[in-house]
């Protein structure tokens, strides 16, 4: 496989589909007034998405043990395409919907696949710079997704965001023909462990939403059900041994807590932006452009720096950076929006580190054949945890009405400090159980 073409070209895949996501949020308030509909019912239109995609991208990452990635990443970008046509079309809140969750199902192949090919033919000495050149797409997306969201609406109307997706269709024949012909000789999907997987998650992240007791308990249910069903099933959805490997259990905290703090930030921003300092849609994605456009430049000589000096010690270097970016926007954020953007420069390119690093770890510690799985599952983690993390946040800020709107703010950063702390904690413990030799770490 040439992954000097290949990778470039599933960057420009990843850029697509995150820009999806970034592209919606701005086009939402737009959404809701010409449909007529509730902010609760808008408020799907992202948050299902977000639902699905999680669950794809797992689903995907754990079926390339058995299907080739071509096939799938096949499936993934048609499922895609046909929906970013469908919705193009249409003018009912419905259809809207049911394009957006088709459009998510597929778009979870380029996240969830992009890791596992890296990570199965992309040498060593390469896989850093490998993954962060796919990285490199979704910073990007997350950079213009607000400013060409934005004029898209302003211009062609809501219907032209999903055109601009559908643009994925064309590398649908090229990845066709450049991606290996993998062959697979057992199929045995864990359909079970799957639904009750995506039950789990979906209730719980639905019982946050909904502040709603029944279906926290359904999620408790299912889990509990999924536990039994792991020590019965010949070939499980989720890997029991995964959890046995003390460095693995780690990173996917760390996965968890990093979506917690991405996808808070991405969320916060734009409403401290546009309520907090009375910016337009437009000027909120122009103050966050610089930060997510540096990411996305610096994300090529981080990935040679990885392969370079080692996966722990850029995860700890994010990490500071992280905090120092944090700390920053809550002593200083009433002062002015530019403290924002400033502490979003420092930010993004953090976090882009971070996942880089977090990636190129996974893939290194796990056997070949637990690397589907376990990429599939510590993506879950992050997209899970960016997706509770934004439930969260519309819940403290709506408990906080009465209070100064950007004090608000500063209380749920100070809550994301913690997250933090608790995630340099957990790092620092897997280093040391490296230093004892027993995970063993590039350093």
């Amino acid at each position: 496989m040439n992954d000097r073409i290949i990778i470039p070209i599933w960057a420009i895949g990843s850029f697509l589909v995150l820009m999806n996501t970034t592209m919606f949020n701005v086009a939402l308030p737009t959404i809701i007034h010409q449909l007529h509909i509730t902010a609760g019912e808008g408020s799907w239109i992202v948050s299902g998405y977000s639902i699905v995609f999680a669950l794809s991208t797992v689903i995907f990452s754990r079926l390339s043990d058995y299907v080739s990635i071509r096939k799938l990443l096949f499936v993934g970008l048609t499922l895609l395409g046909a929906a970013s046509l469908m919705g193009f079309f249409t003018h009912s809140f419905a259809i809207l919907l049911a394009a957006r969750l088709v459009q998510a199902s597929g778009a979870g192949a380029v996240p969830g696949l992009g890791i596992v090919l890296a990570s199965r033919y992309v040498p060593f000495e390469r896989r850093g710079r490998a993954i962060t050149i796919i990285a490199s797409g979704s910073s990007l997306a997350f950079a213009l997704g607000p400013v060409i969201g934005g004029v898209i609406t302003q211009f062609m109307g809501w219907n032209g965001l999903f055109l601009i997706t559908s643009l994925v269709i064309p590398l649908v024949p090229v990845l066709w023909r450049l991606l290996p012909q993998e062959i697979h000789t057992e199929f045995s999907f864990d359909i079970p462990g799957a639904a009750l997987t995506a039950i789990a998650v979906v209730s719980i992240l639905i019982s946050v939403m909904q502040l709603s007791i029944w279906f926290l308990l359904l999620s408790f249910g299912a889990l509990v059900a999924n536990i039994w069903h792991l020590r019965k099933a010949k070939n499980p959805f989720v890997l029991p041994n995964l959890f046995h490997h003390h460095g693995y259990r780690k990173l996917l905290v760390v996965s968890f807590c990093a979506f917690i703090l991405n996808m808070s930030m991405l969320f916060m921003l734009p409403l401290l932006l546009a309520d907090g300092f009375h910016m337009p849609a437009g000027a909120v994605g122009l103050m966050m452009c610089p930060g997510s456009l540096l990411s996305a430049l610096m994300i090529r000589r981080v990935g040679r720096w990885i392969d370079q000096y080692g996966n722990y010690r850029f995860l700890i270097i994010g990490h500071f950076l992280m905090a120092a970016s944090i700390i920053m926007m809550t002593l200083l954020v009433q002062v002015s929006p530019y403290i924002i953007m400033f502490g979003y420069i420092i930010f993004a390119p953090a976090l882009s580190t971070i996942i880089s690093a977090l990636s190129n770890e996974v893939s290194r510690i796990l056997a070949k054949d637990q690397i589907g799985s376990g990429m599939g599952l510590s993506q879950l983690s992050q997209f899970f945890g960016g997706s509770l993390a934004v439930a969260i946040c519309g819940v403290l800020i709506s408990w906080q009405a009465k209070i100064p709107f950007i004090s608000s703010f500063q209380h749920i950063y100070l809550l994301l400090i913690v997250v933090l702390l608790g995630s340099i904690s957990i790092l620092f413990w897997y280093g040391k159980r490296a230093h004892k030799g027993e995970i063993n770490i590039q350093v």
